[in-house]
């Protein structure tokens, strides 16, 4: 069966490059955007951003699902070692918890969108304050798996492949 797969490249990947960073980026935008234009909106008493905010987060809401299929392959060809394991086990959990609170969330704006789009709760705003902590959480865990241990980087891999690591 493993023989159908493509072949690994230098990057330990099937195809050219990581992909879960790519899509995660817009989830990371989408959502964090969204976030703040809510508060502009209240802030400003602009409720046309309002609008532009759930848009966001539901768009947010579904990229994160395939930033998380694409995690989840990326991760198990990553091959960790030492400490990036760990790291890489709490990022995914936070990963998917992300994905079951922006989707709660994300049904909660959608009740208040239906309900009153010219107004937002303070424990809204406090939720996607809340949320957007964590973001910034899973972006330094993430970028300690690229830039602290390399994973799926040339040199890195190269040496995985030739057992010094």
């Amino acid at each position: 069966m493993l023989n159908l797969l493509p072949p690994l490249n230098d990057h330990n990947l099937p195809w050219m490059d990581t992909i879960h960073p790519i899509v995660v980026h817009f989830v990371i935008a989408m959502a964090l955007i969204a976030f703040v234009f809510d508060g502009i909106g209240v802030i400003w008493r602009k409720p046309q951003l309002f609008e532009v905010s759930f848009w966001n987060l539901l768009f947010a809401t579904g990229a994160i699902f395939v930033a998380i299929i694409f995690g989840q392959v990326e991760a198990g060809l990553a091959s960790p070692y030492g400490a990036s394991r760990d790291i890489l086990d709490i990022h995914t959990t936070i990963g998917w918890s992300l994905a079951g609170v922006l989707s709660l969330l994300t049904a909660w704006r959608y009740v208040l969108r239906n309900r009153d789009p010219e107004a937002l709760p303070a424990k809204f705003l406090g939720a996607g304050a809340v949320v957007s902590g964590l973001i910034v959480v899973q972006m330094i865990l993430g970028d300690r798996l690229i830039w602290t241990y390399g994973l799926h980087t040339v040199k890195v891999v190269a040496a995985m492949r030739e057992g010094l690591i």
